[in-house]
């Protein structure tokens, strides 16, 4: 009688041998858990729909945190509508292979840049069922050659279907997730959905982003809410939640978006920079407080000492 794999390519003894699709996927499982060991905080970029300014988010938060000295990954996992290449510059640039596998693209400040956009010719579309988009992403993780970074942020797309699924169930010890949303109703709605499916996958909620919150016309001052504003914060405060702060809408964030240029770094004493910077801020301050927790997991306890 045949015998039939379990899975366990560690303790068969025709391992060597075996052709199994389930050894190629454990073989894979174990590159890429031997791949986010290198790395010391994941973090994924959610949004619970899409248009709320979520990968602009991602990319300027990569580059703010590589101006502070951190050795940054960013994985575009928005298989259908990849934008992250564009807005960090590195658009046209080609994922390169070398002994241990495929290379990221380095962009601004060294940031590791990986996007399904750097595999795609101009303009052609993915047409992909979810199988297809969750071996890609297993792909990204498991054979790129990510290196040793301090912190790889994900950026995903919108809602709670294949790819957020696939990137939450195959990271290792994701340590958060930061939620984008806009101020209006049907935003705030939705982005409820997004806390909860990080609340049912065990993921961290970093906090609530607020992004276009109100627009400051830069001729004549007057304040103008787009989007009305401060639903980012009341959503927070009824989830009990962090609220890592609000964003207003500025046209330069566009333009810089445009040029592969950061934001926060060309116009840093700009309303919306500065309103960034602190949830930056805010962000480095989870980081650390998740380092220090997990270094206190991983000492062993104190012996207790006896006098005589």
């Amino acid at each position: 009688m045949e015998k039939s794999c379990d899975g366990k390519c560690d303790s068969c003894a025709e391992s060597d041998g075996c052709t199994d699709r389930k050894k190629l996927l454990f073989e894979q499982d174990r590159r890429l858990r031997a791949n986010m060991k290198k790395i010391k905080h994941k973090l994924a970029v959610i949004s619970g729909k899409g248009g709320v300014g979520k990968s602009t988010v991602t990319a300027n938060l990569a580059m703010a945190l590589a101006r502070s000295g951190l050795k940054v990954g960013v994985l575009d996992a928005d298989i259908h509508g990849p934008s992250i290449p564009k807005m960090l510059g590195v658009r046209g640039a080609n994922l390169v292979s070398g002994p241990p596998g495929l290379f990221p693209v380095f962009g601004p400040l060294g940031i590791r840049v990986v996007s399904m956009d750097f595999l795609l010719e101009d303009e052609a579309p993915v047409i992909w069922r979810g199988p297809l988009k969750m071996a890609a992403i297993r792909q990204f993780l498991s054979d790129i050659a990510w290196g040793v970074l301090d912190l790889l942020l994900v950026d995903l797309p919108p809602g709670t279907g294949d790819e957020p699924l696939s990137v939450v169930q195959l990271i290792p010890e994701m340590d958060g997730a930061i939620i984008v949303t806009i101020p209006s109703e049907v935003s705030q709605i939705v982005v409820r959905k997004a806390v909860n499916f990080a609340r049912q996958l065990n993921v961290p909620v970093i906090g609530i982003v607020e992004n276009m919150s109100g627009f400051v016309c830069p001729k004549c001052g007057a304040e103008v809410d787009i989007f009305k504003k401060g639903g980012g914060r009341r959503i927070a405060e009824d989830l009990g939640i962090p609220f890592l702060g609000s964003i207003p809408i500025d046209p330069e964030v566009c333009a810089d978006s445009d040029s592969g240029l950061s934001f926060t770094a060309v116009h840093k004493n700009s309303m919306a920079a500065k309103a960034f910077m602190g949830v930056v801020d805010k962000v480095q301050e989870f980081l650390r407080n998740s380092g220090e927790q997990r270094a206190q997991a991983r000492s062993p306890p104190s012996q207790p000492s006896f006098s005589d």
